[in-house]
C-alpha cells in the first residue's frame, strides 16, 4: 500500500476521510504536515514515517553503542519514534500546558491527527504587532518556568506505547557541539583532528560541569518564536501553544531559554534579554546570579555552535541554501556567549583554530 493510501485509510478510521487536505510548509525535519478541514472542525495530520531517520537510542545502550548507531542515538534525538511526541504531549496536556491534543494516532505507521493550534505563531504575531513582544515573551518565560517546576516521569506512556525521556548527558551535548567542527569549521576549510580536536572535547566537558549547579528539568529542545503559538483566549501558562518537543530531554533550564531569547530566526529586542532571564529565575525559584548567567552562556555556546553546524549542513548536504541567511545572527549570538569568563578557554581555542568564526 502506498503512503498516501495508508494516510487515507488512517483518516477514514478516524472519521476524517472527507476532510479537505492542504500541505503545511516543511521544516528541517523528515516529518510532513497537512492541515485538515472538516466542516467547522480543523486538525493537523503529522506524517512521520518510521524508516525516514536513523535509529534512536535503545534501552541500556552505552555511549559506544550510541556512537555506533549514529547521530540520533548519540545526541539522544527521538528519531523515527512518533511515540515520543505522543507521550510527551500527553504529559504536557495533563499538566495544563497547550501541547496539541491527539485526536487519533497510528504509532506503528507514524500517523497522528492533532489539534490545530491556529495561525498565531509568535513570530507572526510579533511581526504584525511589535508592541506585543514583551507581553508574549513574558508569557513564554512563565510557561518555561512552570514546565521546569513541574515533575515529569522519565518513562512516559500513551495509548499503550511508552517513551523514556533521558538526560542531556555530556555525550549528547558534545555530539551536538561537534557539528561546529564537522560542518561550520570545514566551511572555512578547517579540518580539525588529532590533538586540536581532543583539546576541543576537553574544553567542552569542563564547561558542562557548570550545568550541574542547577537541577535539571524537562527541556523541549526547540522552543522559539516559530515553534510556539499565542493563544490569548486561554488562561495563564496555557496561553502558549507548544509543538516540536519530541526530542525533549531532562536538561539545564537555560537550554530552552537560549533557544527562545537567542533565536536563530528573529532578533529579540536586546533590552528584553536580562529582564526575561531574571523573570525566569524568579518564577522558577532559582537565584539569578553569576552561576546561572555562566550556565546560560555555556548552554548558549553549545546550542549556537550546534546550530552553526546544522545550518551549513542543511545548506550543503540537504541543498537548502536559504539557511545560510540565518548564520550571521547565530554567529553573533555565539560570539556573545564566548564573552563569559568561563568560556575564555573556548574562545582562545577558536582564535587559534577557527579564527574566521570570530570575525
Amino acid at each position: 500500500m502506498s503512503r498516501d493510501a495508508e494516510i487515507k485509510a488512517f483518516l477514514k478510521l478516524a472519521g476524517w476521510e472527507q476532510a479537505e487536505r492542504a500541505a503545511v510548509p516543511g521544516d528541517a525535519s523528515t516529518r510532513r504536515y497537512e492541515r485538515l478541514t472538516l466542516g467547522k472542525q480543523k486538525a493537523v495530520l503529522m506524517d512521520a514515517p518510521k524508516g525516514a531517520e536513523a535509529p534512536s537510542e535503545p534501552e541500556g545502550a552505552s555511549v559506544a553503542d550510541r556512537k555506533a548507531l549514529g547521530y540520533n542515538a548519540l545526541a539522544r534525538l527521538a528519531g523515527p519514534n512518533p511515540e515520543a511526541f505522543g507521550c510527551i504531549a500527553n504529559e504536557l496536556t495533563t499538566r495544563g500546558f497547550s501541547a496539541p491534543k491527539i485526536i487519533a494516532a497510528d504509532m506503528e505507521r507514524g500517523f497522528m491527527l492533532l489539534e490545530d493550534l491556529g495561525d498565531d505563531l509568535y513570530a507572526r504575531v510579533i511581526a504584525e504587532h511589535p508592541v506585543k513582544e514583551r507581553q508574549l515573551y513574558e508569557a513564554a518565560i512563565d510557561t518555561l518556568a512552570a514546565i521546569y517546576r513541574s515533575s515529569f516521569p522519565s518513562k512516559m506512556s500513551f495509548q499503550g506505547e511508552s517513551w523514556r525521556v533521558r538526560s542531556y548527558d555530556g555525550a549528547a551535548l558534545l555530539a551536538e557541539a561537534d557539528l561546529f567542527l564537522d560542518w561550520y569549521a570545514k566551511d572555512f576549510g578547517r579540518n580539525i583532528q588529532g590533538p586540536a580536536r581532543a583539546a576541543w572535547n576537553d574544553i567542552w566537558m569542563d564547561l558542562f560541569k557548570s550545568l550541574e549547579v542547577h537541577a535539571a528539568g524537562l527541556a523541549l529542545r526547540d522552543f522559539h518564536a516559530e515553534n510556539i503559538f499565542w493563544l490569548p483566549e486561554r488562561q495563564a501558562v496555557s496561553r502558549v501553544g507548544l509543538i516540536d518537543f519530541q526530542d525533549g530531554l531532562f536538561a539545564h533550564p537555560a537550554y530552552d531559554l537560549v533557544s527562545l531569547i537567542e533565536d536563530a530566526r528573529r532578533d529579540v529586542s536586546p533590552d528584553l534579554s536580562a529582564p526575561l532571564l531574571k523573570r525566569f529565575c524568579e518564577k522558577a525559584g532559582l537565584k539569578y546570579g553569576s552561576k546561572f548567567k555562566t550556565a546560560y552562556a555555556v548552554m548558549g555556546a553549545q546550542r549556537n555552535a550546534k546550530i552553526l553546524g546544522i545550518f551549513v549542513r542543511l545548506a550543503e548536504r540537504d541543498k537548502k541554501p536559504h539557511y545560510r541567511e540565518l548564520i550571521p545572527r547565530v554567529a553573533a549570538h555565539f560570539k556573545g556567549n564566548l564573552e563569559d569568563p568561563k568560556c575564555a578557554e573556548l574562545k582562545s581555542w577558536i582564535e587559534d583554530h577557527v579564527p574566521e568564526a570570530l570575525q
